[in-house]
Formats: C-alpha cells, sequence, structure tokens
C-alpha cells in the first residue's frame, strides 16, 4: 500500500514566536529536517498548511486535524492508502517507525500529530469537521477505532526558543 508522508506545517508558532517552519537547526530549516525524517518511511512526501503546499480543510487555523484531512484527500486524490503524518518541529524519526505504527491507523500516544491514517477514515474526519465534534486529534482517533501506541524514543517538540536551541546542543 502507497504511504504518503505528510508534514503538518500551518501553525502559527505562536509560543516559538516566529515562523517554526523556518527556524534553522544544524544549517537547515525545521521543514527541511521534517521532510527528510518522513522521506524515509513514505513513498511521497508534503508540505500541507503553507503556501505552496496542501490546503488544509475544509479552511485555514483548524489546527492539526485539518491539516490531516487535507493530507486524507490529497492521499487519496493520487493513489495513496495511507498517510504518515508528522508536525514540522518532528526533526527526527525512528529508524523502525513504519514497522512501529503498521498497519493504519495508529498514533504514537505521547504526540497523536505522529500517525498513520487510512484513507478510508476521511469520511469520518470530513464529517467531524464540518459538524460540531472535538476537533481533537484523539477524538478522531477514538471516532475511527485507531490504536495508540507507546514508544520508547523522545520525539522532539519544539515550543520555543530554548526548545530549538537544548536541542542544537544535543539535549533534546
Amino acid at each position: 500500500m502507497k504511504t504518503l508522508g505528510a508534514v503538518l506545517a500551518g501553525g502559527r508558532s505562536r509560543r516559538f514566536g516566529s515562523d517554526k517552519a523556518v527556524a534553522m537547526l544544524d544549517g537547515q530549516t525545521l521543514l527541511d529536517h521534517a521532510l527528510a525524517a518522513l522521506r524515509a518511511h513514505c513513498d511521497a512526501v508534503v508540505v500541507v498548511g503553507r503556501k505552496g503546499g496542501i490546503a488544509d480543510w475544509p479552511r485555514p487555523d483548524m489546527g492539526p486535524l485539518g491539516a490531516i484531512a487535507g493530507a486524507l484527500r490529497h492521499a487519496a486524490a493520487n493513489g495513496f492508502g495511507q498517510v504518515l503524518t508528522a508536525p514540522v518541529d518532528c526533526v527526527r524519526l525512528p529508524a523502525d517507525l513504519r514497522a512501529r505504527l503498521g498497519p493504519a491507523s495508529v498514533f504514537v500516544d505521547t504526540q497523536p500529530v505522529v500517525g498513520l491514517w487510512s484513507v478510508a477514515a476521511l469520511d469520518a474526519l470530513q464529517a467531524m469537521l464540518t459538524g460540531e465534534d472535538d476537533h481533537a486529534v484523539r477524538a478522531f482517533a477514538r471516532r475511527i477505532g485507531a490504536r495508540a501506541i507507546a514508544v520508547n524514543f523522545a520525539l522532539p517538540n519544539i515550543n520555543s526558543a530554548e526548545d530549538l536551541a537544548r536541542l542544537a546542543d544535543g539535549a533534546g
């Protein structure tokens, strides 16, 4: 089954204080790091929520679920069966991530935006986003019966310049 990788990069970076996607780490933007991290696990990779990328659905500012919906819609229209998602600040992923996550739908319990989502879940997600449902990733996961998995690795989560500095120093 073909897997589309989707970097969720449409957030406002309020806590970070500037556009997190273009922040630099080891000479590359966080966006470039996140794309490279996903490429190792996917047949193709896209950016969601940024100009020139895939649009959030049904509109911008829907949070991670809007980005996941945009990615699932793109995947469905282009022959992919599943989407592996990661936020723009998740610049490192373990080499065996796909083996840990498969089969879809499943997500990392400590960071639910890192997940492998079946394209078959698109209708349920679109219904959530056009209704009055809770728009949290965990609510979506419950609705479709996705499994949460515990992992023994720490995924980067960069919410401030200090977090980025710690990661650059090897402490994050």
